[in-house]
Formats: C-alpha cells, structure tokens, sequence
C-alpha cells in the first residue's frame, strides 16, 4: 500500500494522501517535499496509522504487520522526523528531499538537503548551559542505523528506527 503526496506539502494537511487498505507491503510515503517540521510529522503520523489501519496516532499505539508500536517509539519517530527535517532547513541549505517507508525493520526515513557539510557533533559539558547542539547526538542515539551519504547538490541522511 502506498501513501503519497502528489506535490510539495503546504501543511499537516497536505502532508500526504489519502489511506487505502492494510496488507503486508511496506507503506512508502514518497513524492512531495514537507515545507516545515510539522507537515513532515504529519506525514510520518498518517504512515504510521496507514499501516495499522487506524485513525491517526499521537497518544495511542500502533499495530504494525508484527508488533504494537508503543507510544515512546512513536514518539521517539516524531522527534528524529522534526530534527532531521529541521536541522536540513536550519543548516543543511533546505529541505530538497523527504521520504518514509514502513517495513520490516521499522520506519526508514530518508531527509535530502542541499549542504555537502556533514552533521556536526558539538560535545557539551554536563555542567555547561548550552543552546542547542543536541540533536544530531540524540537522532544518532534513536536510531538503530544511521548513514549520511553525499551527492553533487548535497546530501542524503538515511535513518532506521526500529518500531517494536
């Protein structure tokens, strides 16, 4: 089953279409591009509920093709989304790419940007009071696998995170 935007998200609402029937195949939210955070949540929502064949999950598990996902890993799925996305429109030169599929290892997500500058990694002493710097040490520690993969007009960063 597919789930899919035919042109680039303006909103939560425009995030992705509509929902079809529940089988075994691994649910793919491909084309369009979210314009902000939230419209990529949304769209990472809305393919986790297509999958389970509810209604949309924000407070309540989701049954996957093997497992309940619980409301931490949802939860934890949402926030790698908005860092991702978010830090491809703050350092990455802009969003130029979003795609999330469900299969069997869990929710892949794929965020496109148009920096060739690696993440950085800011080490932060405990006792220090810092302004941001966490997300990609925290995208890195809810993720089961993590690669960032460079191309002509940027980069791609691939992130599994495990649903069970």
């Amino acid at each position: 089953m597919a789930v899919s935007g035919t042109h680039p998200a303006g909103g939560p609402d425009e995030a992705v279409g509509g929902h079809g029937r529940q089988d075994t195949s691994p649910v793919r939210a491909a084309s369009g591009v979210p314009q902000n955070a939230a419209a990529a949540r949304a769209l990472v929502t809305r393919l986790l509920a297509a999958r389970s064949g509810g209604p949309d999950v924000t407070t309540t598990d989701v049954t996957t093709a093997d497992a309940t996902v619980a409301d931490v890993t949802v939860a934890d799925a949402l926030l790698v989304t908005s860092e991702l996305v978010t830090n491809a429109f703050r350092h990455g030169g802009g969003l130029t790419g979003f795609a999330a599929e469900v299969n069997d290892e869990g929710l892949l997500l794929t965020v496109s940007d148009a920096s060739s500058t690696p993440p950085a990694v800011t080490v932060r002493l405990p006792q220090a009071d810092h302004i941001g710097g966490y997300g990609w040490p925290l995208v890195r520690r809810l993720t089961q696998r993590l690669t960032v993969t460079f191309h002509p007009g940027g980069k791609h960063i691939v992130a599994l995170i495990a649903l069970t």
